[in-house]
């Protein structure tokens, strides 16, 4: 009798350890599928915050400028109609209905703080205001969008929370899109495909100055990490560079190549150059491109 409970009791202790590791290992499980869903998610969302930029609701859109009403009734149909009559952008939506691949990317400005995570950039940047309550935190981004085919903007968006911040960034930045000239100004380069810039340009912000020199192809964008999510998204593909001043400023780089790339469309060139540097302006078709020769040898 005594041998038949010494089994019974090893049996029943078998059995409740059994249940303890079935017990224990389906929450791991599920732990681990939540974990790994999670990890999903957040990658799909960052991903398609990097690459394309949120676009406001054009089905509910009530234009509050002639411009605007203009868009959306289909008068107008190409960016470049506006940006070529000087007319001023005011609502986002614009640039949403007639460039639909639109991509933005957030530049890093900022710096974390801690005692770990110091001194890694981060695209926002913090501040803080002292007041009798505390503390104050503001937060300031700067964004880019561009088409990488001859259109690119830059916005700076501050808020005093990260989300705020970056939409304003982003809306600013559709607002403030404007041309660029691309081409193949290197005397090392016998292509005719627009893949660098025509001709050497310079850009200053502060104590900052950016140069800016066309490369022969397959040379890659040289110059600054910031400045190179820039250029890549306005679509130059080869470009060398040089810099002084106080380069650490993030944001007096970021306006001076602003300014670089501005003032490519505001040198006089001359029909002859067209053809020998393969200039074009903005996304120019065959036809576009002999309407553009024409123009500048009118004057």
């Amino acid at each position: 009798m005594a041998k038949k409970k010494i089994e019974e009791e090893k049996v029943e202790a078998e059995e409740t350890e059994e249940d303890i590791k079935i017990d224990v290992e389906v929450p791991k499980e599920e732990a681990r599928k939540e974990e790994e869903d999670l990890k999903k998610v957040v990658t799909e969302d960052s991903a398609e915050a990097r690459d394309i930029a949120p676009k406001e609701d054009v089905v509910t859109w009530k234009p509050k400028t002639s411009l605007g009403r203009l868009v959306l009734e289909g008068a107008i149909k190409n960016v470049d109609e506006i940006l070529d009559q000087g007319k001023p952008i005011m609502e986002a939506q614009i640039i949403d209905m007639l460039m639909p691949s639109l991509e933005s990317e957030l530049l890093a400005i900022g710096q974390a703080k801690g005692k770990f995570g110091g001194g890694q950039r981060r695209v926002f940047k913090q501040t803080q205001k002292k007041t009798a309550e505390g503390n104050k935190p503001h937060f300031a981004t700067v964004c880019v969008v561009g088409d990488r085919n001859g259109h690119i903007g830059i916005g700076y968006g501050k808020a005093k929370e990260t989300v705020p911040a970056r939409e304003k960034a982003i809306r600013n930045a559709k607002l403030n899109i404007f041309k660029i000239r691309r081409g193949a100004g290197s005397w090392e380069d016998a292509s005719t495909e627009s893949h660098s810039i025509p001709f050497k340009v310079k850009g200053k912000c502060g104590s900052v100055e950016i140069t800016l020199m066309p490369a022969p192809q397959g040379t890659g964008l040289c110059v600054e990490k910031e400045c190179a999510k820039m250029l890549a998204l306005s679509g130059i593909k080869d470009i060398w560079s040089k810099t002084k001043g106080s380069t650490k400023t993030k944001l007096n780089l970021i306006k001076a190549c602003e300014d670089a790339l501005k003032k490519l469309m505001k040198v006089k060139i001359k029909s002859v150059h067209i053809t020998q540097l393969s200039i074009t302006e903005g996304p120019l078709s065959a036809a576009q491109d002999q309407a553009f020769i024409e123009q500048v040898k009118n004057g």
